[in-house]
């Protein structure tokens, strides 16, 4: 489905919820979407932020949402990567009706490992910017009206 051509059908969410579902979005901005080194984080999260930008100034605020999700799951993704090795936090599989649904879903979390110090930088690179799209006033007013309009 495309929600740039049906923007009502987008609900804000929670967190990352739905990042990898909604298209075009997913496509526009996955490609630039990197954390395994401080270098890639930082020039993916201005490519993101910047994308994030010019969804605002085009009125997208799905476009602009789904860009604040990329960097807040940048940020989750280094900080998993930087405390379990892999990036395996719970133990064993996903349960099969629980595939697609973030959580531990019973099973127990893996005990965390010496802190990654190059993924923990990719962490805050990518802290740094979700926090400018979270305080961008712009933003946060589109935010406002659409959940008041849409829910």
């Amino acid at each position: 489905m495309n929600l740039r051509d049906q923007p009502e059908l987008y609900r804000v969410g929670r967190g990352e919820q739905g990042v990898l579902l909604v298209q075009p979005y997913k496509d526009e901005i996955l490609p630039h979407w990197r954390f395994a080194t401080p270098d890639k984080a930082r020039e993916s999260s201005e490519a993101i932020y910047a994308m994030f930008l010019d969804y605002l100034a085009a009125d997208d605020f799905v476009g602009a949402d789904m860009a604040r999700k990329f960097l807040q799951m940048g940020f989750t993704r280094s900080r998993r990567y930087a405390n379990h090795r892999g990036g395996k936090k719970y133990d064993g599989p996903v349960p099969d009706d629980k595939k697609g649904q973030s959580g531990a879903h019973g099973r127990a979390e893996l005990p965390r490992q010496p802190e990654d110090p190059v993924k923990a930088e990719s962490a805050r690179i990518f802290k740094a910017k979700w926090d400018e799209a979270e305080a961008n006033e712009g933003y946060a007013a589109m935010k406002k009206a659409w959940k008041e309009r849409l829910g």
